[in-house]
């Protein structure tokens, strides 16, 4: 059921999120992450392979995995007209046995993780997947965004921060989340989470959003409207610790 919700928006994604990487969030994105040449690195919840690409060029080896068949098949073409070396595999990202046995040096979710309904199994599985010391990084529309007028919020403007769960956008100005909707959570529910699987939040960026979105919105823009975190996996503290000097 999931995996055909994202199917039907395949071409939608494609034409609406380029390869192009100006924008705040990707530039915090790609600034926390730092240098990934020679890194081995997971995308996880890739989709059409816009971030994945990216870092492919920034000398990164790279694997994509997404459960959507049809967005993967825009990925994977892209793969071939330009070859990058990226490997794409169709999985669900929340799978206990998603790639077992290997281990990567950073893992990456760009706007995904809203998207994947057990959050608690994805985020296990990155911390499963990821080498002690290594990088955690994410995007997300900020779960305290409450937006207004014709710009959908985190949660339904019938409910309230406070309540979780799956639902559809309804503003008028929203296109994404009016088609596939998205899983709200509080910010308390991520941080929790990430805890319990020994994600340590390293740092966390709210970028601006662009002026002429913000020109255009006056009455949200003073509002946090996106956020990108870093984590790291914190093992690596653990370890040390228990070493005998």
């Amino acid at each position: 059921m999931t995996g055909a919700r994202y199917d039907a928006v395949a071409d939608f994604y494609e034409a609406g999120w380029t390869d192009a990487y100006e924008d705040p969030v990707s530039e915090a994105f790609f600034e926390l992450l730092g240098k990934v040449a020679d890194l081995r690195v997971l995308d996880s919840a890739c989709g059409h392979g816009r971030i994945t690409r990216e870092l492919a060029r920034r000398g990164a080896d790279v694997v994509g995995v997404d459960l959507s068949a049809a967005l993967l098949g825009k990925a994977r073409a892209d793969e071939e007209r330009q070859p990058l070396g990226i490997q794409y595999v169709q999985a669900d990202a929340a799978s206990d046995s998603l790639l077992e046995g290997k281990i990567f040096d950073t893992v990456v979710c760009s706007f995904g993780l809203s998207d994947i309904d057990d959050l608690d199994g994805c985020i296990s599985t990155v911390a499963r997947l990821l080498r002690p010391g290594g990088y955690f990084v994410f995007s997300l529309l900020h779960p305290c965004f409450p937006g207004g007028g014709e710009v959908s919020g985190s949660w339904p403007s019938t409910e309230t921060y406070y309540d979780e769960g799956w639902w559809a956008a309804d503003g008028r100005s929203s296109s994404l989340r009016r088609q596939v909707g998205a899983n709200h959570r509080m910010v308390s529910t991520y941080l929790n989470i990430l805890a319990v699987h020994r994600l340590y939040v390293d740092v966390v960026v709210e970028p601006m959003p662009p002026r002429e979105w913000s020109e255009q919105r006056l009455a949200v823009a003073c509002l946090p409207v996106f956020i990108v975190v870093r984590c790291v996996n914190r093992l690596v503290a653990e370890a040390q610790s228990s070493t005998p000097e």
